[in-house]
């Protein structure tokens, strides 16, 4: 089955990142989880993953956590 990721369903594939990266973050740092939750769409990063056409969706939670704690 191939399907289409475009600007409409992207939404789908944006939870499940950031459930993967909080987790991430409240490991590492030591924080809360709404804590974590909001330095994650409070992010440069985000705002680019939420963007189809950067094509950032295609980066595991591991990448994705790299570029929010190095930004």
């Amino acid at each position: 089955m191939n399907i289409d990721v475009n600007q409409e369903n992207l939404y789908l594939l944006l939870p499940s990142k950031v459930s993967w990266i909080a987790n991430m973050i409240t490991d590492d740092k030591g924080i809360g989880i709404v804590d974590a939750i909001r330095l994650i769409y409070q992010s440069r990063t985000y705002q680019e993953l939420e963007t189809e056409e950067t094509k950032l969706w295609h980066l595991g939670p591991v990448a994705l956590y790299q570029d929010i704690m190095c930004n």
